[in-house]
């Protein structure tokens, strides 16, 4: 694989926007994991927002439709780019037999990684991730809210809550990142008390909120909606 320094895709940037034809690497030699490399290394850099088929394409030193021959998309691209940044990010160090210690350390690196990887949560928000590394954590998840005593179907609208919460609250706080008080002293007062509840401190209070539901929980225990 051939990346290009960034005078250098400039250059063809430049080039391709006035016509002039650009020497290509030849054809067959980049792979589909060529692309997801290259691609990992932009988004870990911060590049998400700004990274496109042409740019990725650039970098690679290839024609842009060279890709589409090993994905179908940058939807496609970009489920496997996650994959492989969650792989090493979700695994907690608390022991499994310490079930709440564990499932809180859980929700909150899933949390961190949506937080800080724009990708990734964009991802977890467009669509169910069924990816690897996704279905890992959440077997290992499932595993973890068994040992609470629960039956299946417990441990599995358990984990239901304790995903969409993370999820949820990772895309409420990503939203407000660049928020700041408005000057009125009063409005700016409850503003901050209502930003409070997107901190760390809140996010772990509502972890420990839904955990302290689970144990005793059986299958006869299911919600009754009023109609």
């Amino acid at each position: 694989m051939r990346i290009m320094p960034e005078q250098g895709k400039a250059v063809v940037r430049a080039q391709e926007d006035a016509g002039i034809p650009v020497r290509r690497a030849p054809w067959g030699t980049i792979s589909r994991e060529d692309i997801v490399q290259a691609a990992v290394e932009i988004v870990r850099a911060g590049g998400y927002e700004e990274m496109t088929i042409r740019s990725l394409a650039a970098e690679l030193g290839v024609a842009p439709m060279s890709l589409y021959r090993h994905i179908r998309d940058k939807d496609d691209l970009l489920a496997e780019v996650v994959d492989r940044l969650l792989a090493p990010a979700w695994r907690p160090s608390a022991a499994e037999d310490d079930w709440q210690a564990w499932l809180i350390e859980a929700a909150a690196k899933l949390r961190h990684f949506l937080v800080t990887q724009p990708a990734a949560l964009h991802v977890y928000l467009s669509h169910p991730v069924v990816s690897p590394a996704a279905v890992e954590r959440m077997t290992t998840m499932l595993d973890v809210l068994r040992r609470t005593s629960a039956d299946e179907a417990t441990a599995q609208r358990a984990y239901g809550a304790l995903h969409t919460y993370t999820i949820g609250f990772a895309a409420l706080e990503a939203s407000r990142a660049g928020w700041a008080p408005d000057g009125k002293e009063d409005a700016s007062r409850l503003a901050q008390q209502l930003a409070a509840y997107t901190t760390t401190e809140q996010f772990i209070a509502g972890l420990r909120y839904l955990l302290e539901g689970i144990p005793g929980r059986r299958r006869s225990a299911r919600p009754q909606i009023r109609r």
